[in-house]
């Protein structure tokens, strides 16, 4: 019957409150009783370490007193160990299971003395004595920590492997879409597949993810508090929060957080590596596999063809003379004469090509059955160095290639002295054309006019 109790007992506190604020009743506001009041936080009593852990969670024991930490707050236990006990442990990142190396330790460290297992660091040694103080270090120089840190990282590796194993041949999963709360039934594959499908969501292949069920859970946490998987902004709603990441193409995970590693069987492949630094490495040996592969490989330069008969040459230089001392043709010569620039030449090689493919002389004109019988005509009537005008090969037209492999067209000289040349021996006109009125542009363009010209000649 303790409710009639403290009901009585709160109307008698307002009463007395009342008087006070009243000042009746004869109650003094220097009432002894006033000391009952609460006037500040009341705390519960903590362990004597200053840290509590609840009852059936995982905890790690320190390595000389009986402090235990919480498994997830390690760095409290390593901060416990170097103030109280002077102890550092090195690399502890490379230790594949945390609470298993420090019970390990643990024992060690009854059966011998701290200074067989670790190097002792000496601080402050210019000081005076009683300032001076040792620190140890427990690290993997020592073949016993070494072997430890190795046996640790194969127990792990096989736990993570046959819990891979267990989930992929897991038919009773159960699950639901974070995008759009399908269930699904079966096995793990489905529900991945599915966000990946229909929501362009991929966390990675099912047979490369291990603690399937964790990781959903902990990436439907961070939807259900309005926060972006990818860039880790939070919203004010889920409408907000879906546009987001639709838009911003953040249906991903944060490959930079450190948290998701565990959830990826390459990370424990390797002991202190992780999938970035695998993947680096696997890059770098397909690289060297590439080069070494490319490696005998001999690059033939290209041969140019001769313009009037099948003979090829590797160089420009080499054609040359084939072409002045077989045909009586000196190509050289003719640039130099004519001051022909590089585009010139172009022109002037493209109505070549054309001409011997057509079986026709252009010097003559006359037409012949086949390209020896053009070639026999060209050589005993000395045809070849017979140019026509300018204007009959110095065309818009010839400045698209004969043959679409023509090397000559691009080992042709193309020398300052080409650019002078140009400069020297023909007027270019160059016009300004105004693009902000493009139908003007369309009916007075002088391309209009080069194209007119064109088609009247033909």
């Amino acid at each position: 019957m303790a409710a009639p109790k403290t009901q009585g007992a709160v109307a008698r506190l307002k009463e007395r409150d009342d008087a006070n604020l009243l000042g009746v009743g004869g109650v003094d506001r220097e009432d002894s009783n006033s000391e009952d009041c609460i006037l500040e936080p009341l705390s519960l009593p903590e362990s004597p370490g200053g840290t509590t852990t609840l009852d059936g969670s995982p905890s790690v024991p320190c390595i000389f007193c009986e402090e235990h930490f919480p498994v997830a707050e390690q760095d409290k236990l390593l901060k416990h160990m170097i103030i109280e006990h002077k102890l550092v442990i090195a690399d502890v990142k490379l230790v594949a299971d945390f609470q298993r190396y420090i019970l390990y330790w643990r024992k060690r460290f009854t059966e011998q003395p701290i200074t067989d297992f670790c190097s002792v660091i000496r601080i402050n040694s210019t000081a005076p004595l009683e300032e001076q103080d040792n620190y140890f270090l427990l690290c993997d120089v020592l073949p016993e920590d070494r072997i430890l840190r190795e046996e640790l990282q194969k127990q792990r590796l096989k736990e993570i492997l046959e819990q891979q194993q267990q989930e992929r041949n897991d038919t009773n999963f159960h699950g639901i879409c974070m995008f759009c709360n399908e269930e699904f039934l079966g096995n793990r594959s489905v529900l991945l597949n599915h966000m990946a499908r229909e929501h362009a969501f991929n966390i990675g292949l099912p047979d490369n993810i291990v603690n399937c069920n964790e990781f959903l859970c902990m990436l439907q946490k961070k939807l259900d508090n309005l926060q972006c998987l990818y860039c880790e902004k939070n919203f004010r709603d889920k409408n907000t929060l879906k546009d987001h990441m639709r838009k911003k193409q953040h249906r991903r995970i944060n490959p930079k957080n450190r948290e998701y590693d565990r959830f990826y069987v390459i990370n424990y492949l390797e002991l202190g590596k992780s999938w970035e630094e695998i993947q680096l490495e696997d890059e770098g040996e397909f690289l060297d596999h590439q080069e070494d592969k490319w490696s005998d490989w001999e690059e033939h330069p290209a041969s140019a063809v001769c313009l009037f008969c099948e003979n090829q040459a590797e160089t420009i230089e080499k054609l040359y003379v084939h072409m002045e001392d077989a045909h009586e043709f000196n190509l050289l010569k003719i640039k130099s004469e004519l001051g022909l620039n590089f585009y010139q030449q172009v022109k002037l090689v493209n109505f070549i090509r054309r001409q011997v493919h057509q079986c026709r002389c252009y010097g003559c004109h006359v037409k012949f059955k086949s390209k020896s019988d053009l070639r026999t005509h060209m050589e005993e009537a000395k045809h070849t160095s017979l140019l026509p005008e300018r204007k009959t090969w110095d065309q818009l037209e010839y400045y698209f290639p004969t043959h679409e492999n023509d090397t000559l067209l691009c080992i042709l000289s193309d020398s300052e002295s080409d650019l002078t040349a140009q400069g020297q021996n023909e007027n270019v006109p160059i016009i300004s054309e105004d693009t902000s009125k493009l139908h003007a542009l369309k009916q007075s363009s002088i391309l209009n006019q080069m194209l007119l010209q064109e088609c009247l000649k033909n």
